[in-house]
């Protein structure tokens, strides 16, 4: 396969896996560690309203999501790419690193959590899945 289709086929591939894998840690994530009383998490706006009712243990799962799910991508790109396994899984990591940007000017989360998620959840893990892909041999 020409590897400039192989390594846009990675990249792809990265995305949508890690997205699925984000999506689902958010969807489970409310059934362990259930969300404060009186918060409606269904939409952005009822959400943005009970921000303020959320405690720690209520970011623990989307930061999880978050640094997992690029994670996962991450991976999946550097594994399946041709060639530039490293600067393709840092493509995912800022891929979604902005989408972590975008989170904290739409949610107001706590700036602790804003902190943690942007610097610990992205592109650390592109890093990590690049340095595991790097000594795999497929």
């Amino acid at each position: 396969m020409n590897p400039i289709l192989r390594n846009t086929l990675a990249v792809i591939a990265g995305l949508v896996i890690g997205s699925i894998v984000n999506m689902s840690i958010i969807l489970i994530s409310g059934s362990i560690i259930p969300p404060p009383n009186g918060a409606d998490v269904t939409t952005t706006e009822s959400l943005q309203a009970s921000m303020h009712l959320f405690e720690p243990k209520h970011f623990l799962f989307p930061f999880l999501a978050h640094a997992i799910g690029t994670f996962a991508g991450a991976l999946t790109t550097a594994l399946s790419a041709a060639s530039h396994k490293t600067k393709l899984a840092f493509i995912i990591g800022a891929f979604f690193l902005f989408g972590g940007i975008t989170m904290v000017f739409t949610l107001p989360s706590p700036i602790w959590f804003s902190a943690v998620d942007l610097v610990l959840a992205y592109l650390p893990m592109a890093y990590l899945a690049s340095k595991i892909a790097s000594k795999k041999k497929i």
